[in-house]
């Protein structure tokens, strides 16, 4: 198999994110004169905002849904979508899709729209044209549980046992609560927090594209007899 083509037991434990918002006002639902901008972001403030959204979230939803649809040719009971504003699900046969709204903590005049992609059941489908299609541009990070969780610590120790030559190179804070791996010829972000490899990209790219650098990290870790067993 080629470096870069990850087996489907990997892949199913990638869930892909992807990030979008905008600012409250311009949402359909919010009625200018007649409602406030919130200055928090609360249980109470997100409640109204899964009320103003619905149209936006319903209408996404909608579209994925048939874009899927029809671009995989599934049949009714291989997909199905459910919305409960702010959040919505895609259940289809070889994956799952779950968009949310939620209100910005810094900012909460504007609202971010989450959109994650996990579970996918079979590697292949993310290299078909189809799957490229539906989700061009889509995503800019990856998250992946380690099955087996790590020690930050002990990644930290086995990346700065490697000669300098390696294409590995590591940072941390002082408690060691987290790490970050930069890794040669891969232009994200890597980071570790023992329980999970959270991977940030430049830009927004189908699961696909993310896949191979995602790979390319996991080939990066095989030179260390204490990072080779993370992605398996």
């Amino acid at each position: 198999m080629p470096p870069d083509e990850l087996p489907s037991r990997v892949v199913s434990g990638i869930s892909f994110i992807g990030r979008s918002g905008g600012a409250v006002k311009d949402l359909v639902g919010f009625k200018k004169g007649h409602h406030t901008l919130p200055d928090a972001a609360n249980a109470t403030t997100n409640a109204f905002l899964g009320k103003i959204c619905e149209r936006e979230l319903t209408d996404g939803a909608e579209k994925l849904f048939q874009d899927v649809r029809t671009a995989l040719d599934y049949k009714r009971q291989d997909i199905a979508l459910s919305v409960t504003s702010p959040f919505a699900m895609l259940g289809a046969k070889d994956f799952t899709v779950e968009i949310f709204y939620a209100l910005e903590e810094r900012e909460p005049a504007r609202y971010a729209v989450t959109t994650t992609l996990r579970g996918v059941m079979k590697a292949e489908i993310t290299r078909t044209e189809a799957f490229a299609r539906i989700f061009a541009g889509k995503f800019t990070e990856i998250s992946f549980t380690l099955k087996k969780g790590a020690r930050v610590d002990a990644i930290i120790d086995a990346i700065e046992e490697l000669d300098g030559d390696d294409g590995l190179t590591v940072t941390y804070p002082s408690d060691y609560a987290d790490c970050t791996i930069a890794v040669e010829g891969v232009e994200a972000v890597v980071r570790c927090t023992g329980a999970s490899l959270e991977i940030v990209f430049p830009r927004a790219a189908a699961p696909a594209e993310l896949i191979e650098q995602f790979a390319a990290v996991r080939e990066a870790f095989r030179i260390s007899k204490g990072l080779s067993g993370l992605i398996v």
